[in-house]
């Protein structure tokens, strides 16, 4: 792992509280939420289960993202990007991060991970890389709905959002190829 923070360069802005029935913050993750599509054996590509609290007044809409900074590119790997979440969710159920779910909100939007898919991908780092950390972040907005494309990429939407950030839980947890 590097010291690599994917936020150190960001606005600050109100941390809330995000936890998981699936990961426990700063440990493994369970083969559920690794990659069988990446070839781990046992790998489910299974969105966790997410639930916050606390998010900031005025929060309108949330965006949740998965993130390897880790990963052997010199820009990470986007795993999932949801845009769209109405503030009257609170919860993701694991799974729902599936193609096409019907356990997301109607009005949100899963965009295209670096693999090109519209869905979670489960971590898969390479053999021999070390250890990698996974960011499941849930940002929280002052917009209802971003004003970005169908196809916009990760990076895109962390364009767009960063003009509506209002607070940002984050949940870290880890994978390396030998686990």
């Amino acid at each position: 792992m590097t010291d690599n923070d994917p936020f150190a360069r960001l606005p600050e802005v109100p941390s809330f509280a995000v936890t998981s029935s699936s990961i426990s913050h700063g440990a493994a993750l369970a083969r559920a939420q690794r990659s069988g599509l990446f070839g781990v054996a046992g790998g489910r590509d299974r969105s966790p289960q997410l639930s916050w609290t606390g998010a900031p007044d005025g929060t309108k809409s949330y965006v949740v993202t998965v993130y390897d900074p880790d990963a052997p590119t010199g820009s990470g790997f986007w795993h999932w990007a949801v845009a769209d979440i109405p503030a009257t969710t609170n919860t993701l159920e694991e799974g729902a991060g599936a193609p096409d779910s019907a356990a997301l909100p109607h009005a949100a939007r899963q965009l295209r991970n670096d693999a090109g898919l519209s869905h979670y991908l489960g971590a898969a780092p390479p053999d021999g890389h070390g250890r990698h950390r996974y960011y499941i972040t849930v940002n929280a907005l002052d917009v209802e709905r971003l004003d970005i494309p169908d196809d916009a990429t990760p990076a895109f939407l962390g364009f767009a959002l960063s003009e509506h950030i209002v607070g940002r839980a984050v949940l870290i947890g880890t994978a390396d190829a030998s686990d």
